[in-house]
């Protein structure tokens, strides 16, 4: 574990790569952390590949809930800046989607181009978080493992792929449940739409075509707010677009960071 004092907390991260090489930064989804990039970190190879646990998750500190997405992008802005690895291609899925379109509306300076994922500005209705966070403090985070996993993955990928859900599993299952509470509430309570027309990064949109979590519609708010954003959809897929398909991911957040790697 690489530990760094960032925004008054301390970050648990991983870097891999050249130091000459561009930089890439992932941002891990809710009830995760840096190590669902697994999958991903192979087809980057060329690149500086930073990862990092947002706070609350992974082995990065639990500070008293709630959080906001604001705070959590401080985190990530104050990362970029005490590694001096900025400006980076940002890539979140998630809620690391959420921390992206917050960086690249309010920390242009930090940001070379956004790759957003399974993601969305808002996320309604408040009951459902209700629920959610009812689950969590009554049964802990073991009782939202189920319906979790369902959202993340299609049926024939839970089936086909037990030990990928067992490694996703042990990261829901992982995480402490004051930090899954700060970073449900910061999910929760975000409304960013307007705040994207101050986008100006080169941004990817992604979804998968069965994401019941960030759907479709919601994918295409971004792309329509967003200017000159790019929008591809993942066939096969649900939330978890990264590992329930690696190589259409791989293949459309790669490439699409290889076209702005040349140009510069």
């Amino acid at each position: 574990m690489n530990k760094i004092k960032a925004n008054g907390i301390d970050v648990n991260y991983r870097v891999d790569g050249s130091e000459k090489a561009p930089v890439v930064m992932f941002s891990n989804s809710l009830m995760s952390n840096y190590e669902m990039w697994d999958c991903t970190l192979p087809a980057f190879s060329k690149y500086r590949v930073l990862r990092y646990d947002t706070r609350g998750h992974g082995g990065t500190q639990v500070t008293p809930a709630p959080y906001s997405i604001e705070l959590l992008a401080q985190d990530a802005a104050e990362l970029i800046k005490s590694l001096g690895v900025g400006p980076v291609h940002f890539v979140g899925l998630s809620m690391g989607g959420m921390i992206g379109q917050y960086l690249g509306a309010n920390y242009p300076e930090l940001i070379r181009s956004l790759s957003l994922c399974d993601t969305a500005s808002e996320m309604p209705p408040r009951h459902l978080w209700a629920e959610r966070l009812e689950i969590a403090k009554t049964q802990g985070i073991a009782g939202l493992v189920d319906g979790t996993i369902k959202r993340w993955f299609n049926k024939g990928f839970v089936e086909s792929k037990p030990e990928e859900i067992a490694k996703v599993k042990a990261m829901i299952i992982g995480t402490p449940l004051e930090g899954y509470t700060g970073c449900a509430s910061a999910v929760r309570d975000m409304s960013q739409t307007t705040m994207l027309l101050k986008i100006k990064a080169p941004t990817l949109i992604v979804t998968g075509r069965q994401d019941p979590a960030c759907t479709i519609d919601q994918a295409m708010v971004l792309h329509k707010v967003i200017e000159h954003s790019k929008f591809s959809i993942i066939e096969n897929a649900a939330h978890l677009a990264n590992i329930e398909q690696p190589e259409q991911f791989n293949k459309l957040v790669g490439e699409f960071i290889d076209s702005l790697s040349t140009k510069s």
